[in-house]
């Protein structure tokens, strides 16, 4: 609770023209009072989504990750929405019933990550880019091993290129992927282009990428494998069982279950990745 001891909650209204704004959650203020059901800044607090309604704050597709670069740009990963109807779509979130999400930047005024106002753009809107009624959008340079759906948490390397985890759930049947690491260009003419670098056991689900100081070494998590949607994957086509899982990784052993793993990837002649 110490966070929400000192300073002021701001919430974001992300405007159709690409402007952003970032308005304070103040008991008191505008319409933060006790005729709209507010007696306290603890009560902001407790039903913060509420207040931000009442500030008219952009409702957003999921946002699962917000990372600061620290030039007073940031990310924004938006795994998915659903329940999102044709009505509700704006420029900030422009699909209904997106099962495949979308990533957005945020460019801070004058670079400060305090500043009140600033720009967003959408990075990429996350799915297969083959297929039409998905409306995904990347890079013309991202093969057909590159694209990803769900995006879920991040990490930034020393070049400002993305490192992007995936969470699809039990949704990976709609892609016939499973969740991995994708590496994602955010400057220049690459800008949107992304490629796999890791690629998940089935039904598992990759979060918390890490990287040392010296970009010598990556930290990935891989959660819950052999849970999510093996009723989709070919050759199994069942629900994981402890019994019966669709996959013994890390172990591969028979008298072990699928486990939930920590796994740390270095180059074999040293030296920062992906260089």
């Amino acid at each position: 609770m110490k966070l929400l001891s000192e300073g002021t909650l701001y919430v974001a209204r992300f405007n159709d023209d690409g402007s952003l704004e970032w308005a304070p959650l103040v008991h008191g203020e505008g319409p933060l009072t006790a005729e709209n059901g507010f007696e306290s800044q603890a009560d902001i607090l407790i039903d913060t989504r509420l207040a931000a309604d009442l500030l008219e704050a952009t409702p957003m597709d999921r946002p699962e990750d917000v990372q600061p670069r620290g030039d007073g740009t940031a990310y924004v990963l938006l795994t998915n929405n659903t329940r999102r109807t044709a009505e509700q779509v704006d420029a900030a979130n422009p699909r209904a019933e997106s099962s495949f999400g979308h990533i957005i930047e945020i460019k801070e005024a004058d670079g400060d990550h305090a500043a009140e106002s600033g720009t967003w753009d959408m990075l990429v809107k996350c799915g297969d880019p083959t297929l039409a009624e998905v409306g995904a959008e990347w890079n013309p340079e991202t093969s057909e091993h590159g694209w990803f759906s769900s995006p879920d948490n991040c990490a930034i390397d020393a070049d400002g290129r993305l490192w992007i985890s995936t969470d699809q759930g039990s949704g990976w049947g709609k892609t016939g992927k499973s969740d991995g690491l994708y590496s994602l260009e955010t400057e220049g003419a690459l800008r949107g282009h992304s490629k796999l670098f890791f690629r998940c056991p089935v039904g598992g689900e990759l979060c918390g990428p890490y990287f040392t100081d010296d970009k010598e070494t990556l930290f990935l998590a891989v959660q819950h494998p052999g849970t999510d949607g093996t009723v989709n994957y070919a050759g199994f086509e069942r629900d994981s069982t402890f019994e019966d899982p669709a996959t013994r990784w890390p172990d591969f052993d028979e008298a072990m279950p699928p486990r939930p793993s920590l796994v740390v990837v270095t180059k074999k002649d040293g030296g920062p990745i992906a260089v």
